[in-house]
């Protein structure tokens, strides 16, 4: 088989030329690459998609990492870019990306993709599960493209700072907001990882030049330690207080201290603030819970009222699961419910406040336009479900079923307190300042967000 050719089409309401340039923004590979795309961005030979231009993937197959080098081949502005593989995991791969006009206001996306597998003959069989790989991706990038295009490509520019842009959340925030038309700063605390259009702290230490990077419009803080790694210890419990409140004071000092402030900060919390809720419809205007990670989203939260006190709106998002299989608990979850071996925790009652990824970076984006949204923001999906209900979606998206409980005393036992703030206790949210501000959502169910996100 010498090679073949896959092509998608997807017709979207916006003009040519706004599609064309959006492709052109920082950020548009990473917001369109899969987040279970095993693929990372490492660099790049310049910006843009000019002709010429060289990037550099590394790619893991079968758990061994190998470099994917792209070059830019041909460029036609509003008409059509092209890449092509000069090494990687392909024998051939030639990547065309065509922009038809259809009709006064609307465009037909067209991606092609010329390619051949590598050993010859012997990889006739696959060709196939290729291009079953292929259409899953491409069906991805098409709906984010769409998406994005139709609802998110007409904000004035912004210049954003943000802080944690390397933690789960934040890898998605940034490419969503630059191919969205802002400037993003990313605060990066290793020196030898700053490169341009970062800025070096370390908020431990005190170090950050803010006044020196010049005014910006917002601030998104997404500083955090991962909670659910390992029992709480006194030691572990002080290392997840800490790394929460320590740079949201930090930041909000050096925010009153500049000359011009910027309009909005907008700082993590999360809904474990309200502790177990038991079957109760929780809003941001219930009351805090009993329990360890209740008083880390107190202490968190207070730690960012600071910038309110000198003009600045702020706001403390509480973030429900972020469903995404690059990081959290349902990166934890994919492996075992693809095989089959998907569990209810405990009796399966406690309920789960959810949110996609992509409703969680749009609340964001919403959050930072709407000047009437201030104080606490639930970052949750209407529809919040029990574990079971939880369990048996994402098995069905696997098309698999549940047959395993997993007893409460094992999770206390294997992973005591933790397990049981993290595990067994339950918290019914609903996002009322985003619907009563008309936010709208991507994913209000779970069963499509869970099959968007996963590419199923």
């Amino acid at each position: 088989m010498g090679k073949d050719i896959y092509i998608k089409k997807t017709e979207i309401n916006a003009p040519v030329d706004k599609v064309f340039s959006w492709h052109e923004r920082n950020g548009a590979i990473a917001r369109l690459t899969p987040p279970w795309a095993p693929l990372k961005l490492i660099s790049r030979s310049g910006e843009g998609i000019q002709k010429g231009i060289r990037v550099t993937f590394r790619i893991r197959l079968f758990n061994i990492s190998l470099p994917w080098v792209a070059k830019h081949i041909d460029y036609k502005e509003n008409q059509e870019f092209k890449d092509c593989q000069i090494k990687g995991p392909f024998a051939k791969w030639e990547h065309t990306h065509r922009f038809h006009s259809n009709g006064a206001s609307g465009m037909i996306m067209e991606d092609q993709v010329e390619f051949k597998l590598p050993f010859g003959i012997l990889s006739r069989p696959f060709y196939g599960y290729a291009k079953k790989e292929f259409d899953r991706m491409f069906s991805y990038r098409h709906r984010i493209l769409k998406y994005d295009l139709e609802n998110h490509s007409g904000e004035s520019k912004k210049r954003i700072l943000v802080s944690g842009a390397s933690g789960t959340i934040g890898s998605a925030l940034v490419p969503f907001l630059q191919t969205s038309g802002h400037e993003v700063i990313r605060l990066v605390r290793e020196k030898n990882n700053v490169k341009e259009g970062d800025l070096f702290w370390d908020p431990y230490k005190g170090q950050l030049d803010l006044e020196g990077a010049g005014p910006f419009d917002a601030v998104v803080n997404l500083n955090g330690l991962d909670i659910s790694r390992g029992k709480w210890t006194p030691e572990q419990k002080k290392k997840i207080l800490d790394s929460r409140v320590i740079p949201t004071r930090f930041l909000v000092e050096k925010m009153k201290s500049l000359r011009k402030k910027p309009e909005v900060f907008i700082s993590s919390s999360a809904i474990g603030f309200y502790g177990e809720g038991k079957d109760a419809f929780l809003t941001e205007s219930s009351a805090q819970g009993h329990c360890f990670i209740s008083e880390v989203c107190r202490q968190w939260e207070e730690a960012s009222s600071g910038a309110e006190a000198v003009g600045v709106r702020t706001v403390q998002l509480r973030i429900g699961i972020v469903l995404t299989p690059a990081g959290g608990a349902l990166a934890r979850m994919e492996l075992p419910f693809k095989a089959g071996c998907g569990v209810t925790i405990s009796h399966g009652r406690q309920y789960m406040s959810w949110i996609s990824m992509d409703d969680a970076i749009a609340g964001i984006l919403h959050i930072l336009n709407s000047d009437i949204i201030q104080g606490p923001v639930n970052l949750t999906a209407p529809n919040p479900v029990t574990n079971r209900e939880f369990s048996q979606a994402l098995a069905k998206v696997f098309s698999k079923k549940v047959f395993f409980r997993f007893p409460a005393f094992l999770a206390r036992l294997l992973w005591g307190e933790m397990g049981k703030e993290t595990l067994l206790t339950g918290a019914r949210v609903n996002p009322e300042k985003l619907l009563k501000t008309g936010f709208s959502f991507h994913h209000e169910t779970l069963v499509p967000a869970l099959r968007h996100i996963l590419g199923r």
